[in-house]
């Protein structure tokens, strides 16, 4: 999860988030410490990536080109900023999947004092 980008695979695709921010020249400049990002399992269909925030981390704007569905591994509380300079807070319980749809735009702050984990599973390709 880091800087906007294309539409699709490129959007969150190939090289990592460390690799997508050396590619782009007008890459954004951190006050907050970054999420971890840990790809666990990716092929054609889907990636699963599990995110480590400590205390105020953030995962960097970015854009999301493929369903997603997010299951938290810890209570806790996100802070959420969008390109048009709005926020949200989002509530999470341990265990208590949710979803979003391909396209969404923004980014997670951890708002809490303690750490937060979840696990990302993004849809690549919906077979059938």
């Amino acid at each position: 999860m880091r800087p906007a980008l294309g539409p699709g695979a490129a959007a969150r695709g190939g090289g990592g988030a460390a690799a997508r921010d050396k590619e782009s020249p007008r890459a954004p400049l951190r006050c907050r410490p970054p999420a971890v990002a840990t790809v666990q399992v990716e092929d054609d269909r889907l990636r699963v990536t599990r995110w480590d925030f400590a205390p105020g981390a953030e995962t960097g704007f970015h854009r999301h080109g493929w369903l997603y569905v997010v299951v938290p591994l810890h209570d806790g509380t996100l802070h959420i900023e969008f390109p048009d300079g709005t926020h949200a807070t989002a509530e999470l319980k341990a265990g208590v999947a949710y979803s979003r749809p391909a396209g969404v735009e923004h980014n997670v702050v951890n708002g809490g004092a303690a750490p937060l984990s979840f696990v990302e599973t993004e849809v690549k390709a919906w077979p059938g």
